[in-house]
């Protein structure tokens, strides 16, 4: 159970979720990661070389995690798909102009999944 989660609210929780289809949870666990990576890219911020929040470490676990899910998804996701991966190379292409010393082609975030980003 979720720490502040009743018994009661933790099982209408898990219910409501049991009604949730696959691929919807699947997206909505892509989204956050995609929204997490931005925000420790600094893509939320006018200026995302000054951004308080950046965090190239961060963002490349992240990234790969997306990039493992999406990869070990993509037959479930359907008209999904597309976005989603659109989404993972804008995000990696973004991480690599990011970084001052960019990792050679497949070797960046998420790469070992998802092939070379270029």
């Amino acid at each position: 159970m979720l720490p502040g989660m009743s018994e009661v609210s933790s099982n209408d929780a898990v219910r409501e979720l049991a009604d949730v289809p696959a691929v919807e949870v699947i997206s909505r666990a892509a989204v956050m990661l995609m929204s997490s990576a931005a925000e420790k890219l600094g893509l939320a911020d006018d200026d995302p070389d000054t951004s308080p929040r950046r965090d190239l470490d961060e963002a490349r676990r992240v990234i790969t995690a997306l990039a493992g899910l999406v990869t070990a998804s993509v037959e479930y996701l359907g008209p999904h798909a597309g976005p989603i991966r659109d989404g993972l190379q804008s995000l990696q292409r973004a991480f690599r102009e990011s970084s001052a010393h960019p990792d050679e082609p497949g070797k960046g975030p998420g790469e070992k999944y998802t092939g070379p980003v270029y």
